[in-house]
């Protein structure tokens, strides 16, 4: 099983022209490690369930951050998205983040084509244009803004293209871009803003790894049990 590093965020930014979803029909589960300062503290892992024009992820997340021992900061959650082609239905969460319960209840009203959100940080309505803020879709790097997966709050960005890079990941090499995504209002508090770097692979419409600061550094890493990458050396 080959492992890669990952994370994730948002650009409006040309792909090929293969609708969403279908890039992930040949997924079953992503599984994703979470590393903080070079050490494996959790995991995050995506679940594909197809049936027709119907396509259902669940994420399962959890990671524990210790300091001599005692815990600081802890995180454990799940939700599901639904899609019908490519348009996002319903997401449904709850996450248990240092002993507090969050939560977001999100439904498409296809009358008004709008979502409406119920979130322990947010409630009220959202444009389409927004995505959920998962590291598993690519689209999250095509939207200027994106809902919270565990409070429900809007968040909106800006993303910076740096260049074409080599990317070497356990001995294999990609043809990568790389990315800077920032909060698009910088007077939000530092340790709320968005900062990340974001290395995408475009022929397979992945993201093979992202890193930022915040007490520490993090990274998310990924393996694909049902996936093999094409390579080039």
């Amino acid at each position: 099983m080959k492992k890669f590093l990952l994370f994730i965020f948002f650009i409006t930014y040309p792909f090929n022209g293969m609708a969403h979803m279908a890039h992930y029909n040949k997924f079953n589960k992503i599984e994703m490690e979470i590393l903080k300062d070079g050490k494996v503290i959790g995991y995050n892992y995506y679940f594909f369930k197809k049936n027709k024009n119907e396509t259902v992820v669940t994420n399962q997340i959890k990671f524990t951050v210790k300091i001599f021992g005692a815990t600081v900061f802890e995180i454990e959650g799940y939700g599901e998205e639904k899609y019908i082609k490519d348009k996002l239905i319903s997401f449904n969460s709850k996450t248990r983040q240092n002993k507090k319960e969050k939560f977001v209840n999100l439904k498409l009203n296809e009358e008004r084509n709008e979502f409406e959100i119920k979130g322990s940080s947010y409630s009220g309505k959202a444009s389409t244009d927004n995505v959920v803020g998962n590291w598993w879709s690519h689209k999250i790097l095509q939207s200027n803004s994106q809902i919270s997966p565990i409070s429900g709050s809007i968040k909106e960005q800006v993303v910076t293209f740096i260049g074409k890079e080599k990317l070497e990941l356990y001995g294999t090499s990609y043809d990568v871009e790389h990315f800077k995504l920032t909060s698009k209002d910088m007077s939000i508090p530092k340790d709320k803003r968005l900062n990340f770097d974001i290395w995408f692979d475009k022929k397979n419409a992945l993201i093979l790894k992202v890193t930022y600061s915040r007490m520490g550094n993090w990274e998310y890493t990924v393996s694909y049990t049902h996936l093999t990458l094409p390579t080039k050396a």
